[in-house]
């Protein structure tokens, strides 16, 4: 696993992540480690299919269109990439 060392950390917020590590009983490394999880991982981070959707809505696709798209897509396996 990699490793990441913070410098010029706030003094105000190395307490405030003791505080909030001691109330939860962990350390404060585990709970550095919980919060970038959550920061670049979880349930908030912009996902591509949703934008995908949310565009397609916006624009008016329907059903039809849909099946149109799947009917004229390549199904043939993606080719490696030849860097020679």
């Amino acid at each position: 696993m990699a490793m990441l060392t913070v410098r010029k950390l706030p003094d105000e917020v190395h307490r405030a992540l003791a505080v909030r590590a001691e109330r939860k009983g962990h350390s404060m490394e585990s709970e550095v480690r919980e919060i970038l999880h959550n920061a670049v991982l979880g349930s908030e981070r912009i996902k591509l299919g949703s934008v995908l959707q949310a565009i397609g809505r916006e624009v008016g696709l329907t059903s039809e269109d849909l099946e149109i798209f799947e009917t004229v897509r390549d199904h043939s396996p993606a080719r490696a990439v030849n860097f020679d």
